[in-house]
């Protein structure tokens, strides 16, 4: 193991950048100048969009790999492109670190970072490497494009309009559960097995999800253009509720139209949690979450991986879920608040 302060900071930016491959024409210049070069077309708007990622805020390097931490860091920024009906083109990946960490943690971290950008055909385009006093900090800036006036914003859902989601929802949540389970359990014992046997899928869904980018490409080949999208980051509830907030819009979900895998439903239960509360609140999803107009309800009826939730209403009839029973339920924003908890 070489500790990173034999190479110094240039050094291992060599080391972890060496041997980059461009994949977009819209990258003039990438590593290994002051600054990079973009060249894009007038008929483009350019998308940009920033994540920082703390230890022990929004990961947890007990059980997350940091091969699969650095891809996950990648899609997450893809996802906020897709979400606004972009492509996800270049990355500035920055990272504070500690002194625990040396030169091949940081070569495994990047090594995810890398398989994500060759995955979406991203370039890395620079960074920075600092001392960290705090543990391993992340900071992902992500470029993107859209074609001149045609990048969906939050604001644009019309009453009437039908709202749907991409994939299922609640299984990420359900995977940080399951591992936090298997931590406490794993506590003081040596060469502790942990149980995934037959949730695999939820696992995977926390340590490594995918930005839908297929979903965009189905929207384009359908014709269809959202009149409002987001990602679904923090919950479907929370994010429901922006795009009605942005919007000066209601809405109605039903209940029994959320997606929800097997899985998720099992270990819900397993836990004696509400399923409709994890999908609603839980977060990390990165699913797309977009409103329709009503005349393109065939067209999202008959896309693979789209359901048809709810839809809009007007301002003053507020947003609410719709339960088995016929009962409405006020929405509200519950997902993953990390200022909140510290000022608590």
């Amino acid at each position: 193991m070489a500790e990173i302060s034999s190479l110094g900071e240039f050094g291992l930016i060599d080391r972890l950048t060496e041997n980059l491959e461009i994949s977009n024409s819209s990258t003039a210049v990438a590593v290994g100048d002051d600054a990079a070069v973009l060249h894009y077309p007038a008929d483009t708007d350019i998308l940009v969009t920033t994540d920082l990622l703390l230890e022990n805020v929004h990961f947890d390097l007990t059980y997350v790999p940091l091969k699969h931490l650095g891809y996950k860091a990648a899609v997450v920024n893809f996802s906020d492109v897709y979400a606004m009906n972009g492509q996800p083109r270049q990355i500035t990946v920055s990272l504070g670190i500690s002194k625990r960490f040396t030169v091949e943690h940081i070569e495994e971290l990047y090594a995810g970072i890398r398989i994500a950008c060759e995955q979406y055909g991203v370039d890395i385009i620079g960074g920075d490497t600092t001392a960290s006093h705090q543990g391993l900090v992340i900071s992902i800036t992500c470029i993107g494009e859209a074609p001149k006036g045609k990048a969906v914003r939050r604001n644009g859902a019309h009453d009437t309009d039908l709202i749907c989601v991409s994939g299922d929802l609640g299984a990420a949540y359900m995977g940080l559960q399951l591992l936090e389970r298997e931590k406490v359990a794993s506590a003081g014992q040596k060469d502790f097995v942990p149980d995934f046997a037959g949730k695999e899928y939820l696992v995977e869904r926390q340590l490594k999800p995918e930005a839908r980018r297929d979903i965009i490409d189905e929207l384009a080949k359908a014709g269809v253009v959202p009149t409002a999208m987001m990602d679904i980051s923090d919950g479907l509830s929370s994010e429901l509720i922006h795009i009605c907030k942005d919007s000066k819009v209601g809405c109605r979900v039903y209940e029994d139209r959320i997606p929800i895998d097997y899985q998720t439903a099992v270990m819900a239960e397993e836990l004696n949690m509400n399923l409709v509360t994890a999908a609603l609140n839980g977060g990390e999803d990165y699913e797309l979450l977009f409103t329709v107009p009503l005349t393109d309800h065939e067209k999202v009826e008959n896309m693979k991986g789209v359901k048809v939730i709810g839809y809009i209403c007007k301002e003053e009839l507020g947003s609410a879920l719709v339960t088995r029973d016929g009962g409405e339920i006020a929405l509200k924003a519950q997902g993953f608040n990390p200022l909140k908890e510290e000022e608590e």
